[in-house]
């Protein structure tokens, strides 16, 4: 099992960007295809991107594609969220989940979570 600690969240204007990290534990982290999800105020949570095990390809949400950016640095444990153009639309807890395939992934079939971090985005 990887634990998993995110980072980064904030308040932004909208057009903005930030950019979120999530920190991993264990030695197996290579193992894990990685996502984000996020949940706004009143909805359920939902898939924004995933990124394969070795981090050569990648899965996004259509409301995203084109603005965000999810990488991930195998080496230091590390999965990253760099999202742009931001809208108020955007504003939500945002997690990052480890799963055992892409598609387990975007169906949140995740090993498991992390514990969430704010996005506002101001009109």
């Amino acid at each position: 099992q990887v634990q998993l600690v995110e980072s980064g969240g904030g308040l932004v204007q909208a057009g903005g960007s930030l950019r979120l990290s999530c920190a991993a534990s264990g030695r197996t982290f290579s193992n894990y295809v990685m996502g984000w999800f996020r949940q706004a105020p009143g909805k359920e949570r939902e898939f924004v991107a995933a990124i394969s095990k070795g981090g050569g390809s990648t899965d996004y949400a259509d409301s995203v594609k084109g603005r965000f950016t999810i990488s991930r640095d195998n080496a230091k444990n590390t999965v990253s969220l760099q999202m742009n153009s931001l809208k108020p639309e955007d504003t939500a807890v945002y997690y990052c989940a480890a799963g055992l395939n892409t598609a387990d992934v975007r169906d949140q079939y995740v090993n498991s979570w992390g514990q969430g971090t704010q996005v506002t985005v101001s009109s």
